[in-house]
């Protein structure tokens, strides 16, 4: 087949205040017309780098030290910065990680398909509106018209994944790079955007570079894989090969901690790191019982109902799973129910008490607000950039619990310790620590006031998987050592079949299956659950170890 895009010998390296940082080490690479090649690692290896490089788009400090990289005969590193402006979005393009920050949030989604149309001459005032909704439709938007008109607050995530795939199709290109194009979406959605970028592909007849860190994603849709590590290539070749019989440590480190049924979560550790698993006591006693929950909102168009009356019950030392697309009344559930938000009607019996009759607003000041607490989806967000991780675990410590001095120092390192963070990190800022880092401090704060039941909303959903399987065998540890309840919020069926006893399944706004979850997982009732576990990728076959 013949090349579009040749790498060679590249080289990207920062400035920064301690001196420069080579993120990029002299990597090659080749993709044919035609060809999907995965590019899989974990965070710092320098994946996304190497995509900003080749569209020359790298941060301030960022510069090509050495090397080549070619498209179509083209010298991407040396061509004149009003040629890459022509050939990004024209010949090259590119679906960033984050659709909402990757779009205009106070322009029309049909205004910003229409910039790109008119700034590579593909469209004139006269049809730019047609051609948008055109590209609208071409990414499977129901409603194209009505939706041209939409800003991205009043869209999904997915939604906006698709408006970011419009716009990076729009102008037809001959190669896409897609940078982690799913993190944060459910599996349907996932399935829905990467089968539609792969169909797009092989009907236009172009090349894509997919960078992920979900191998199962890069098995399904890739026909090549490099596995980058601290930016050098350690491993490449074809997907069925490097899955099943990886040959570098860093690939089989990968491989063996993607989660798959029939195991367990300290088998997805490096084996000198599992120790042994400990089992958590579950009572018949319950923690929690939601009785009949309602949430109604008022709409343009009449009330919506994001919550239709369910009912569930979590027993002392229980964890049950929470699964269900976007819009699926999830996360609103999770709000009432640690209190943020208040329900419409329904009761929630905490500990024998019905707290959906204290308002919101009131509980906060509530004697029980100590006993719930949350672990919020991304820990980078949920960590406030300006206080060091000591002043983030003592916060709760000093609000509601009145601690000072030395007792407040002391409790701080204790939790630091139970969560396994090196005591030196304490009074490091969130951009000083890694994501497993920060989601230990989100969850040493979530503990510090030694709660009864925890809401882990997707927890793990944008950490790689050596870093998920390290927070998931911790959850499973502290929830045995401290007798927690978990209601764990996730899209991932591989991840809550490892983690969960007990499995309830949402879809707009009703629970349309719910129980023991190797028995929802391996014998589901409901076409829905079927039909959620089909679009989830299938995580590659463990190597056989000998």
């Amino acid at each position: 087949m013949s090349k579009m895009l040749s790498v060679k010998d590249l080289a990207v390296s920062f400035q920064t205040r301690r001196g420069e940082v080579d993120a990029v080490r002299g990597i090659s690479f080749e993709v044919a017309k035609g060809e999907i090649l995965g590019i899989v690692g974990e965070s710092g290896s320098g994946k996304s780098v190497t995509s900003y490089a080749l569209m020359r788009i790298l941060d301030a400090g960022g510069v090509i030290k050495a090397g080549e990289a070619t498209y179509s005969g083209i010298d991407l590193r040396r061509a004149a910065e009003h040629d890459m402006r022509d050939i990004r979005g024209r010949e090259i393009s590119m679906i960033f990680q984050n659709p909402r920050a990757a779009l205009n949030p106070i322009c029309k989604v049909g205004h910003q398909i229409e910039d790109v149309l008119r700034h590579h001459a593909r469209a004139t005032r006269y049809d730019a509106r047609a051609k948008a909704i055109a590209a609208l439709e071409a990414v499977k938007i129901n409603d194209a018209e009505a939706r041209y008109d939409a800003y991205p607050f009043e869209l999904s995530g997915g939604m906006c994944q698709r408006i970011v795939c419009a716009i990076a199709l729009a102008c037809d290109p001959r190669l896409l790079i897609a940078d982690e194009p799913t993190t944060g979406l459910d599996i349907t959605t996932q399935k829905a955007v990467m089968d539609l970028v792969r169909d797009l592909i092989r009907e236009r007849g172009m090349s894509s570079i997919l960078i992920t860190h979900d191998l199962g994603l890069a098995a399904q849709y890739c026909d090549r894989i490099l596995v980058m590590k601290d930016g050098v290539i350690v491993e490449q070749g074809d997907p069925v090969q490097i899955f099943s019989d990886p040959q570098h440590p860093y690939s089989r480190k990968l491989v063996d901690a993607t989660p798959r049924a029939g195991e367990t979560v300290r088998s997805l550790l490096p084996p000198q790191e599992r120790g042994e698993e400990l089992t958590p006591t579950v009572s018949d006693q319950p923690i929690l019982e939601v009785r009949d929950l309602t949430k109604t909102y008022a709409g343009k168009s009449g009330p919506v109902h994001a919550v239709k009356g369910i009912s569930f019950m979590i027993n002392q030392g229980q964890c049950v799973g929470l699964v269900g697309e976007s819009g699926c009344g999830k996360s609103t559930t999770s709000e009432i129910l640690v209190r943020l938000m208040d329900a419409t009607s329904g009761q929630i019996i905490f500990d024998g008490h019905d707290i959906a009759r204290v308002p919101a607003r009131s509980f906060a000041k509530d004697s029980r607000r100590a006993d719930i607490q949350m672990v919020f989806q991304d820990a980078t967000d949920s960590l406030n950039p300006r206080h060091t991780a000591r002043q983030t675990i003592s916060e709760p410590l000093r609000r509601l619990a009145r601690m000072r001095g030395a007792k407040l120092a002391v409790r701080i390192e204790e939790l630091a310790v139970l969560v396994g963070l090196p005591l030196p990190l304490l009074d490091r800022f969130p951009h000083q620590l890694s994501g497993g880092q920060k989601a230990r401090v989100g969850i040493a704060r979530a503990i510090a006031l030694d709660p009864k039941f925890l809401i882990l909303d997707e927890p793990t959903a944008a950490l790689d998987v050596s870093i998920q399987a390290v927070v998931l065998n911790l959850l499973v540890d502290l929830r045995a050592k401290l007798g927690l309840s978990y209601l764990f919020v996730s899209h991932d069926f591989h991840v809550v079949r490892l983690l969960c006893d007990h499995v309830i399944v949402m879809k707009d706004g009703e629970i349309v299956e719910q129980g023991a979850a190797e028995q929802v997982m391996s014998n589901p009732q409901s076409d829905y659950t079927n039909a959620l576990l089909a679009a989830a990728p299938k995580p590659p076959q463990r190597r056989n170890i000998s």
